[in-house]
């Protein structure tokens, strides 16, 4: 069985902000800049590399995530790496959170 093709994310640990790792070895915001990798050895290879920036306080919690490659570029495969690519809540914000204000 083929490996899945994969990217790398993580949060910026200045602000919390989902990044991809990039083929220059940097993080990027846009989901589309990310590097794909297609091997197994490749994607191990640059998760490793992508733990230098773990160590130099840019980010925390790399990780390897499926991708489906398109004619249109990589798609994450799952919903939750749907909604880190496009930097939405999973909330809606006018609906109120539980850690919201109770009325008095």
């Amino acid at each position: 069985m083929a490996m899945a093709s994969q990217m790398i994310t993580a949060n910026r640990l200045s602000d919390g902000m989902v990044v991809y790792f990039t083929a220059g070895k940097g993080w990027s915001e846009t989901f589309a800049q990310g590097a794909v990798w297609n091997d197994k050895e490749s994607a191990e290879t640059a998760l490793n590399e992508s733990k230098e920036s773990v160590k130099a306080r840019i980010v925390v919690e790399p990780y390897l995530f499926d991708v489906a490659v398109t004619d249109a570029g990589p798609k994450p495969t799952s919903a939750r790496e749907r909604i880190r690519a496009d930097h939405n809540p999973s909330v809606a914000p006018d609906q109120g959170s539980w850690t919201g204000r109770i009325p008095d």
